[in-house]
């Protein structure tokens, strides 16, 4: 048996899962599809210094920035008093792959072990990971949250590009705040949401596009990167808000992105490797099937027309292949300069790079590849923007400042 402390069957109705603050949007919708499944969840919010200060006392400071992050929030949240320790869980993602995706979680049980090893903590993965633990990802979960990354994506398109231009400020909030509450409730109810994909998806699309936008030219500014500093505002430093702010609309590629990338490497190793397994062909056909959503919702957005539709996936992996092998899959690997020259082509030229200090498979792929995707768009105006717990807000927002200086020449 393991020497921690597993989540049980009983924990379910006793304990709250804590959920780190990586995809504000997306998390909320995930929260609603479990608490449907009779789990109790809370998305931490917490983001002062304490929380790198927690960090930098449980993990080893060589360690990536986002574990710093992830451990350091947990850390803060039990040691605020608002939680007891004897009914709390702490929840993580894994992939199975490199890095965060497999390790952070050990570096989190030291930690908990350490100041509350009563606490489990509780492995979201669709790998076979953590098998003892009675936190399960059924079939119909795994559809339900696929829907959640669906909506949360289109949410988070939808969102960026209405609050850049809104004239009424803060409208946009408002309607995202109605939909995630509206789409929590269909997913609490256990509504047959699956038949209705298409409508809720026009529904949105309406709802946002009734929001009044000046017709004022912005600077478009994609984000891309290792995962958890690209969408996470307590890694980023608030990026997104920071660009609106210069007066910059932000485009952030979608969730689904990654979640694909992840499936693909898959199925592709085995290809690559000649090592087809049972598992490798499940992942081949499980991406059919959320390749055919992405498609669905490509199209429902492309047919409405108000807003830019997320990068094929088949695309991305076509512009992978001219620049890097899709065998590169440690960290984000090929998906950070395919989505980069997805971004230059479409018109979106200035680029922020977001990565963790040191963290290897981003700074060779991420930096490695910038040249050659600058070589075949000139225009392209990509800066590698390092986040650490010893890099400061001020460096990083003035060398953004330079890059929008360069982009309005």
């Amino acid at each position: 048996m393991p020497e921690y402390t597993i989540f049980t069957e009983e924990m379910k109705k006793t304990h709250t899962i804590l959920v780190p603050d990586m995809l504000p949007i997306h998390f909320k919708l995930f929260i609603a599809a479990f608490k449907a499944e009779g789990y109790k969840m809370e998305l931490l919010q917490n983001d002062s210094r304490s929380v790198v200060d927690e960090g930098l006392k449980n993990v080893h400071n060589d360690a990536c920035y986002p574990a710093l992050l992830v451990i350091g929030q947990f850390m803060d949240a039990l040691k605020s008093g608002k939680y007891d320790p004897d009914k709390t869980a702490l929840l993580i993602t894994q992939t199975g792959g490199g890095c965060r995706a497999s390790n952070y979680i050990h570096l989190l049980r030291k930690a908990v072990d350490k100041n509350f090893p009563q606490v489990p903590v509780v492995s979201l993965n669709f790998s076979g990971l953590e098998k003892e633990s009675a936190f399960r990802i059924a079939p119909k979960v795994f559809v339900k949250l696929l829907h959640a990354i669906l909506y949360g994506d289109l949410l988070m398109t939808c969102y960026n590009k209405c609050r850049a231009y809104e004239i009424n400020k803060g409208e946009a909030a408002k309607m995202l705040a109605k939909w995630q509450n509206r789409l929590g409730n269909i997913f609490y109810k256990n509504s047959n949401l699956y038949l209705k994909t298409k409508k809720i998806y026009t529904d949105i699309l309406n709802d946002f596009a009734e929001i009044k936008l000046s017709d004022e030219k912005k600077v478009r500014v994609g984000i891309v990167g290792e995962i958890y500093v690209k969408y996470s505002p307590l890694a980023n430093n608030h990026l997104e808000d920071f660009l609106i702010s210069e007066g910059c609309e932000p485009v952030v590629p979608s969730l689904l992105e990654f979640v694909m990338y992840t499936a693909s490497a898959s199925f592709n190793n085995a290809e690559l490797y000649d090592s087809k397994t049972t598992r490798s062909r499940i992942f081949k056909l499980a991406y059919k099937f959320v390749y055919a959503k992405q498609k669905e919702l490509i199209n429902v957005m492309k047919e409405h027309g108000a807003f830019e539709a997320p990068h094929d996936f088949e695309h991305l992996r076509a512009l992978a292949d001219k620049y890097i092998n899709q065998g590169v899959v440690m960290g984000e690997g090929w998906l950070i300069p395919a989505e980069m020259a997805a971004l230059a082509k479409s018109g979106v030229e200035n680029i922020i790079c977001a990565q963790p200090f040191g963290c290897l498979p981003n700074h060779i792929v991420a930096k490695g590849m910038s040249r050659a995707i600058k070589q075949d768009n000139p225009n392209a105006n990509i800066v590698p923007i390092d986040y650490d717990p010893g890099a400061t807000r001020v460096n990083q927002e003035n060398r953004i400042k330079l890059m929008l200086a360069n982009a309005r020449l």
